[in-house]
């Protein structure tokens, strides 16, 4: 089992998503060929925890950083799209092996647009305002339809269903 390959079973890489709503519609993007993981697939804005995006900032008496997690998403969707997002809940954990044997633990969250205008960076190639009758016509990666809809039922005030069944 290729799995086995995996020097530090303990250790993953941890990613935050953001599914980006806005009048009923959802922001998602479409990577860049040239991405490690599922280039030309389309997604929506999130990217890896970095050790930079707590260190230089003061800790509490323990050592303990917090928010870290949020500072990071909201850095990320401020680098990819140049948006602003209000509260962002938590949505759901996945995780999953990278091409490289890299562990990863996503975490999703959801959040309302606030301001700003789509600008995307060097990692995405295109981008849309979709709604889910739209979502369809567009090559996800595996699951975020799913998770769309799943933010989409509790923003809505509908009972949970698992769309990943």
């Amino acid at each position: 089992m290729k799995y086995k390959q995996i020097k530090d079973r303990e250790m993953h890489r941890i990613v935050a998503t953001a599914i980006i709503h806005k009048n009923g519609k959802y922001l998602i993007t479409k990577r860049s060929m040239d991405k490690k993981v599922y280039p030309g697939k389309w997604t929506v804005p999130g990217g890896g925890l970095a050790i930079d995006d707590y260190v230089n900032e003061k800790p509490n008496d323990d050592g303990c950083w917090y928010f870290s997690l949020e500072k990071s998403l909201r850095r990320e969707i401020k680098e990819e799209v140049n948006l602003e997002v209000g509260k962002i809940d938590f949505l759901l954990d996945l995780c999953f092996i990278r091409p490289d044997n890299t562990p990863v633990i996503t975490l999703s969250f959801y959040a309302p647009y606030k301001k700003g205008k789509v600008v995307l960076s060097d990692e995405d190639v295109d981008f849309a305002w979709t709604t889910l009758a739209e979502i369809k016509n567009y090559d996800l990666i595996s699951g975020i339809k799913e998770e769309i809809y799943t933010a989409d039922d509790i923003i809505n005030g509908r009972e949970f269903k698992n769309y990943f069944i």
